[in-house]
């Protein structure tokens, strides 16, 4: 037993020495611009080689799954709070700053909350009191240990001659849904700040809808303080220095402060649509796909540096390529390569690229 513990330790000694090499963590890089963050989960800040990693290169930290609704709240009288406390844990316990992600959403979302105890499609009143509970719980929980959440995720259509995605949520409360949210969070810890978040921001018209959103909501005094523009990009995406900074500059001009959220970029296109793998959807990651990622991430980098005044966090979404939601969505058993540290948990050379910026 002994012995198994002492190579044990000698694992972790190594496996410290290997990710603290003699470089500087990125959320040092950023300091005097904005918080490097990273989604986790319970597994990831447990003793060993990934919490070193994220010690040394993150400054803020965001549950990748556990605090949806579904994983948290999965029966109407039951809330599942441990695997969301390990990760608050951590980041108390290592001067971390801590996200929320996130409070409603169509979907990670239980059914129970759209029926009655019949089975009945829900009334109008019991999904707005149910909506109100789970976000006074959730936020009242962790009220004061984290500074900002997710609130609405994802309620505009991708489609451009709509405006709301047709949710369960939509169908019963109509867009007032989305008011309550903010509103709701806002009682339940008034110091946090309270994020729209969504992907496909910078595609002009889903922006257009967005903004005009916002400004509604903010017209009418709802407590509304960032939009998370998500950021789950792809090398082959015709994303543009111009397209994301008229997104950045169009949001904070509504009194907005602007996070990326869930940044990572496929080597794949993108694609929501789930399958299955063939046998032609190769998983290799290429000299050439290498450098598309580098200059993808650079440019990226580089706008968010100019505009540090509007940006005020960026998150990946998850730690390295050892693993990723990537590696199974769209396709399932695919492996993707998108994140900044490779599968040793090495610093790519997309995160030098990122970081070489100081004269």
């Amino acid at each position: 037993m002994r012995k198994c513990a002492l190579a044990l330790l000698s694992l972790l000694a190594f496996a410290h020495t290997a990710i603290c090499q003699d470089y500087k963590g990125l959320k040092d890089y950023y300091r005097d611009y904005f918080p490097a963050g990273v989604s986790v989960a319970p597994q990831s800040v447990a003793p060993g080689d990934e919490a070193v990693l994220i010690r040394k290169n993150f400054a803020s930290l965001t549950a990748e799954n556990v605090m949806k609704p579904q994983p948290i709240h999965p029966e109407e009288n039951r809330y599942n709070w441990e695997p969301a406390d390990q990760i608050v844990n951590f980041a108390q316990a290592n001067g971390l700053k801590m996200r929320g992600h996130t409070l409603c959403w169509h979907n990670q979302t239980p059914k129970w909350f759209f029926e009655d105890k019949d089975g009945n499609p829900v009334s109008r009143e019991l999904l707005l009191q149910r909506l109100r509970d789970h976000i006074y719980a959730v936020v009242g929980r962790y009220k004061g240990k984290v500074y900002a959440w997710d609130v609405v995720n994802e309620a505009i259509s991708e489609q451009p001659d709509q405006m709301y995605r047709p949710t369960k949520w939509y169908q019963v409360l109509g867009e007032e849904y989305i008011a309550k949210a903010f509103e709701y969070a806002h009682e339940a810890d008034p110091d946090a700040l309270l994020f729209y978040n969504d992907f496909d921001t910078e595609k002009p018209a889903k922006r257009d809808h967005i903004y005009s959103m916002l400004k509604g909501l903010l017209n009418k005094g709802v407590p509304i303080h960032g939009v998370g523009l998500q950021g789950h990009w792809s090398i082959y995406d015709n994303l543009t220095a111009a397209g994301l900074e008229e997104s950045i500059t169009r949001f904070a001009s509504l009194g907005l402060t602007v996070q990326i959220t869930e940044l990572d970029i496929s080597i794949y296109p993108k694609d929501w649509n789930r399958k299955e793998r063939r046998a032609s959807d190769t998983t290799s990651f290429t000299p050439e796909k290498e450098q598309l990622q580098i200059d993808k991430y650079k440019m990226i980098f580089n706008v968010l540096r100019k505009h540090k005044d509007k940006v005020s966090g960026v998150t990946f979404w998850n730690i390295s390529d050892r693993k990723s939601w990537l590696d199974t969505f769209p396709i399932k058993g695919r492996k993707d390569y998108p994140l900044l540290f490779d599968e040793a948990l090495r610093p790519k050379k997309a995160f030098w690229e990122v970081v070489d910026f100081e004269k």
